[in-house]
């Protein structure tokens, strides 16, 4: 279920949070009813990204909402929040109250929109959080179900705590406990640093998926963020050291045999890599080496081997995986099949690494990373070069000369989730290039979803971005809310460069805000 709630109280200038009487957000309705601090949980768009988006999508002409408290531990300011202040920006915030709108109506509690039929699909057989008094007094994690730690964790823990970063209301650092202290059970049923992949949240069971006792490189190091900022908002820190013992045990183990890139899966009864994977930066892989740099920028750049460990793999990349298409040299990063033959296949979910390279870049790193973020970038509006506009899950770049296309696009690869990574990308290039080009690119695919994506419920997955008119899968994927309309949000920011500054921030991989620590 999920909710909305606005009390006589929201009007005050500062809301004090009830247990230590730290100022919080402050909220200005423009008028009591309307509902002003929406949150869903892991089931449709994770808590912060709605709370933030739906704030902004109703204070367009109201006071800005403003920050008093400072978020604990860091001194990092709470970002002020004065609502759209372009015609770009405006169109994603309408956008944003159509697919809220659907959802609201026809799959309210559940997981995942189908903006076509009127229906709904679930995915996570717990409750979803709701507004803020609905996840104080009815949110339990008390079903008899197994639940996936990874997606749990980056959608809902990292939700609930980057809501409290966002209001201080010091209710979602209890509820964040109370789910991170049942996740604990994937880590301590485990015969290896390497937790298990499902978890029972009531029975504090867990188990490997059932087809295998391993777990994905990405499932078991993007957990580190989350883990360590529930510690350091609670003063408990066996979350951060259990998710962190993941991090070395991969550093301790190495990934040696391909200088720093890593096989895909690991055996959670061992410990141990399952050699001859494909090397990727897509799918089951990809977050492994964002968390290395974003852990490393969350502690306050203090941990060396993290960040060794990130720019080894980086340069690895660079040798053995960047490439250059024909015949217009675009840049693309392919994998490594079976650990050794090259494939010029790029999922979309590549594209989150022109983002990190970019955030690195402006925190020290070489600036040849910044070059190679532009390249990857640009290969990822390649992608949108099709009759839709919008971008399949998978492509193949085209690298024998004589080539006409830079690149092809296969059939079974052509779908469109409406998925978030180019415009990341765009998002760190823009705020650290000021280049407008990457907000020409992201509205060009704003306009795409707009014409072939949005229908009477909300917005629809496309069955091929190749073909007009556009046949529906019948499904609006929660990380369209919670990252994609996000990032056009941020990306199209003109003058609000102080939403969430890159050197007190930094976003999970589920998109939600967490603060920089300086250790």
């Amino acid at each position: 279920m999920c909710g909305e709630t606005t009390t006589e109280s929201n009007r005050s200038e500062t809301i004090e949070d009830s247990a230590n009487g730290t100022p919080r957000l402050r909220w200005q309705p423009r008028f009591l009813g309307k509902p002003r601090h929406l949150l869903a949980g892991c089931r449709m768009a994770d808590e912060a990204s709605m709370d933030m988006l739906k704030t902004i999508s109703d204070i367009d002409n109201s006071p800005p909402i403003t920050a008093k408290r400072k978020s604990v531990q860091n001194k990092t300011s709470v970002p002020t929040f004065s609502g759209p202040t372009n015609e770009r920006q405006r169109a994603v915030v309408e956008a944003f109250k159509h697919a809220w709108k659907g959802y609201h109506k026809f799959a309210w509690g559940h997981d995942q929109l189908k903006p076509v039929s009127g229906g709904y699909s679930d995915w996570f057989n717990t409750e979803a959080e709701q507004a803020t008094e609905w996840i104080r007094d009815s949110l339990s994690f008390e079903k008899d179900n197994y639940v996936n730690l990874f997606e749990t964790t980056i959608r809902t823990l990292g939700g609930l705590l980057s809501a409290y970063h966002l209001t201080g209301d010091r209710m979602f650092v209890t509820k964040a406990e109370d789910l991170g202290e049942r996740l604990m059970a994937a880590f301590t049923n485990s015969k290896s640093p390497v937790p298990l992949s499902d978890v029972n949240l009531k029975t504090r069971k867990a188990k490997p998926p059932p087809w295998s006792a391993e777990s994905s490189l990405s499932e078991v190091t993007t957990l580190q963020l989350e883990f360590r900022d529930l510690s350091r908002v609670t003063g408990k820190t066996v979350y951060e050291e259990m998710a962190f013992k993941v991090s070395k045990h991969i550093h301790d183990i190495g990934c040696d045999d391909h200088d720093g890139l890593c096989d895909m899966y690991l055996n959670s009864n061992t410990g141990k890599f399952r050699p001859g994977t494909t090397i990727t930066f897509g799918a089951r892989a990809d977050s492994y080496y964002e968390y290395l740099f974003k852990q490393w920028l969350q502690t306050g750049k203090t941990i060396d081997w993290l960040l060794s460990d990130y720019k080894t793999a980086m340069a690895s990349m660079q040798s053995k995986l960047l490439r250059y298409s024909e015949p217009n040299k675009l840049g693309f990063v392919g994998e490594l099949l079976s650990g050794n033959v090259y494939s010029p296949k790029t999922d979309h979910l590549v594209c989150f690494l022109a983002g990190t390279l970019a955030l690195g870049s402006s925190h020290g790193l070489p600036e040849e990373h910044m070059k190679i973020a532009k390249d990857i970038g640009k290969g990822c509006q390649a992608m949108y070069n099709n009759p839709t506009g919008l971008g399949p899950e998978i492509i193949y770049f085209n690298m024998l000369p004589g080539q006409q296309e830079d690149v092809s696009i296969k059939p079974l690869d052509a779908h469109s989730l409406l998925r978030p990574e180019a415009i990341e990308a765009w998002f760190y290039l823009y705020r650290l290039t000021g280049d407008k080009m990457y907000q020409d690119w992201g509205w060009k695919a704003f306009e795409a979803i707009e014409k072939y994506a949005r229908v009477k419920n909300g917005y629809s997955s496309v069955k091929s971005v190749k073909r007009i008119p556009v046949s529906y899968r019948d499904l609006m994927e929660s990380f369209f809310l919670a990252e994609t309309l996000k990032y056009l949000y941020l990306l199209f920011a003109d003058d609000q460069k102080d939403l969430f500054p890159l050197d007190k921030w930094v976003f999970n991989t589920e998109a939600h805000p967490l603060p920089i620590y300086d250790h």
